[in-house]
């Protein structure tokens, strides 16, 4: 690395902790009133921990909403776990704050998206390679189209192309 300050990855890290703060007080005191996540994660990603079925169902992307119903909510630096109800069955699922690509608050009509390929992008960059990736989006995830009545912050039109 050549020294310089990277803002992207400082503004990423920052906004990932908004994320994590936000679960932090969910876990903590619970939600309030209307309020509640829609958190998207790739389900391939390193550390992503869920049942077969859902695997099996959500093959790259998966969108869990998080109001009434969840249980045993524990978070930590690197990643949360909890418990949803699927098919009237309590399930565990862990997911690492790195699988994240979108957590949004439509209550508040808050929302995030993170480039899961920033890291990667970073170091093509300093390495004076550049590689095109294009990201797929599960095409069954039914919470989707909720998920854009919120505000939705991108950071691609701050990056160098």
């Amino acid at each position: 690395m050549n020294g310089e300050i990277n803002y992207n990855e400082l503004v990423e890290k920052a906004l990932m902790e908004v994320v994590r703060e936000s679960l932090r007080r969910a876990a903590k005191d619970g939600l309030v009133g209307q309020q509640h996540f829609y958190i998207t994660f790739q389900t391939t990603f390193p550390g992503v921990d869920i049942p077969d079925h859902l695997k099996e169902r959500y093959r790259d992307e998966m969108t869990i909403v998080m109001q009434h119903q969840f249980w045993n909510l524990t978070v930590d630096d690197q990643k949360f776990s909890l418990e949803l109800s699927f098919n009237h069955q309590r399930e565990t699922l862990v997911i690492p704050f790195d699988a994240i690509s979108a957590f949004a608050d439509p209550s508040v009509q808050f929302g995030l998206q993170f480039d899961l390929n920033a890291s990667d992008e970073l170091d093509a960059e300093n390495a004076e390679i550049l590689e095109e990736e294009t990201n797929e989006t599960s095409k069954d995830e039914p919470a989707a189209e909720e998920q854009k009545a919120g505000e939705v912050i991108t950071l691609d039109a701050f990056r160098k192309k």
